[in-house]
């Protein structure tokens, strides 16, 4: 979203970190993680790509409704992939948000960006409200997983792509810049 020059290459640099590690992950051994590595990478780049400070790119027109229709592309699948597993849920409502401030940068002009007030209010207000549960929970179970991991409790037979708790990093790291995001909406 276009609020302040440094916090968008604050978000731009973390979402893009998370997408990099995200395509590693789609290395994995593990079918599930795989599948779920390649929405998240498309989550972190696609968010990198709305972070970009407004003052150095303005987007044009049609990129907007192409971002909602790659978005909304990825929440069919994540609908799809629901019935699978309650995680792909999340993936759903991170897509369809992604869509709403697709919809909402579309319909509002560039200077008006980073104002706050562009979108609905009870929709912008109830994405932050699931966006931060999601953060404060997923920070929850995070810290067990890295005081097991800092004990040198690991195998040395995982490979970077396969490690739990920086799939966890990475999807909260993802959470705390989708508040952002929707906080400068």
């Amino acid at each position: 979203m276009h609020g302040p020059a440094s916090s968008g290459w604050l978000l731009v640099a973390l979402c893009a970190a998370a997408g990099a590690y995200c395509l590693l992950r789609m290395r994995s051994g593990a079918e599930e993680q795989r599948s779920a590595a390649g929405g998240e990478a498309l989550m972190g780049f696609g968010m990198a790509a709305m972070a970009v400070p407004a003052a150095v790119f303005t987007p044009p027109s049609w990129a907007w409704p192409l971002y909602a229709a790659v978005f909304g592309a990825a929440a069919v699948r994540a609908l799809w992939a629901a019935r699978a597993g309650a995680h792909h849920v999340h993936h759903l409502v991170g897509a369809a948000a992604m869509v709403y401030m697709s919809v909402v940068m579309a319909g509002s002009p560039a200077h008006l960006h980073g104002q706050g007030g562009s979108g609905i209010p009870l929709l912008t207000g109830a994405l932050l409200l699931y966006f931060a549960g999601y953060v404060l929970l997923t920070g929850v179970r995070l810290v067990p997983v890295a005081a097991v991991a800092g004990s040198g409790a690991r195998s040395g037979s995982d490979g970077w792509g396969d490690r739990p708790e920086l799939a966890l990093a990475c999807r909260l790291s993802m959470g705390i810049a989708m508040v952002a995001m929707l906080l400068t909406l």
